[in-house]
């Protein structure tokens, strides 16, 4: 059950970046636009390989609950504060 709901959010999550990568033209092809913040939201440009990776899937259950499909910011919307999402990315980056 928890791989079908983990596949089921990836795919959701692929979906909700094609869309928004349409209207995003400087995103490079390859990566996403993210926006992370508890109040201020800031935006990183990171690899779909992420997607991928058990700590990023964890951030975008953290986003699934936070959001559902709803994102204020018309893009992927991660609650979690920048410096924590920077240590999870730098980690994803290394390995």
């Amino acid at each position: 059950m928890a791989i079908f709901r983990l596949h089921s959010l990836v795919s959701n999550a692929k979906q909700m970046i094609k869309l928004h990568n349409k209207h995003q033209p400087d995103v490079p092809r390859g990566y996403l636009a993210v926006y992370v913040g508890e109040i201020q939201k800031k935006r990183f440009v990171v690899p779909l390989s992420y997607l991928d990776q058990p700590l990023f899937q964890d951030l975008l259950r953290r986003s699934e609950e936070e959001y559902g499909f709803n994102h204020p910011m018309g893009g992927l919307t991660i609650p979690c504060q920048e410096e924590t999402f920077v240590n999870v990315t730098s980690r994803l980056h290394v390995s």
